[in-house]
């Protein structure tokens, strides 16, 4: 298990999502966003419940954990049953989990076990879900994500609408607690999210569809200035 923790809240931070990466080289490519400076990476985690995608569990996990001892783990837990399976990701190398309000009814929970764990804890909203279904848990966690695509795949097009969601969920937490936004980010829109509050910007396609990534990652950083 690892020991890092998120970024004090305050700074812009670019978090690379695999899911847009080359998993035949997901080392390799791990190892060229980390060139760039990156604090954390965002790995999704689907199970073809929650979402109609599956990709990686803890046993991916752990053995990136292998390569990587100083990049935070940001997993996106887009999953049914996150109660189940927040230990198996903690032992496997996981710092920060996000767990889906949609999911559970116990969300105090999750987020004391998440912390037990010694992980920060994270909620999420999909674009549909109000910012009220979050008001009373956000303050408990570390990070609020909110989803400006729906959750399963990557490369959609960016909600405009989802992401007016980020000045109420920044109102609620104020400044000590991260923003996080994923979905359809790139230079264009990163300029958009940061004005409503966000600070902590998951982008995939932007980055990994590009040939050189560490460009790509500082494009995104230059906008947000």
């Amino acid at each position: 298990m690892s020991n890092l923790r998120l970024p004090k809240a305050g700074t812009i931070e670019v978090v690379p999502s695999i899911l847009s990466s080359d998993f035949a080289k997901l080392a390799d490519e791990i190892a060229e966003i980390e060139s760039a400076g990156v604090k954390m990476v965002h790995l999704d985690i689907m199970d073809g419940h929650f979402v109609p995608n599956m990709t990686i569990g803890p046993p991916v996990v752990a053995k990136l954990r292998q390569h990587d001892h100083d990049l935070v783990f940001d997993c996106h837990l887009m999953i049914t049953e996150p109660a189940r399976f927040i230990e198996s990701f903690a032992e496997a190398g996981a710092n920060h989990m996000t767990f889906h309000i949609e999911v559970t009814d116990k969300p105090e929970e999750i987020i004391d076990k998440l912390h037990a764990l010694g992980c920060t804890a994270g909620v999420c909203l999909n674009p549909d879900t109000p910012v009220e279904a979050i008001e009373k848990v956000a303050p408990l966690c570390d990070m609020v994500l909110v989803m400006t695509v729906h959750p399963g795949f990557g490369a959609q097009e960016f909600m405009p609408e989802a992401a007016k969601k980020i000045i109420r969920v920044r109102e609620i937490v104020g400044p000590d607690i991260r923003v996080e936004v994923d979905g359809g980010i790139d230079p264009e829109k990163t300029p958009i999210v940061v004005s409503y509050g966000a600070d902590t910007l998951v982008a995939g396609h932007a980055i990994f569809s590009q040939t050189d990534r560490v460009a790509a990652i500082n494009a995104i950083r230059d906008a947000a200035k």
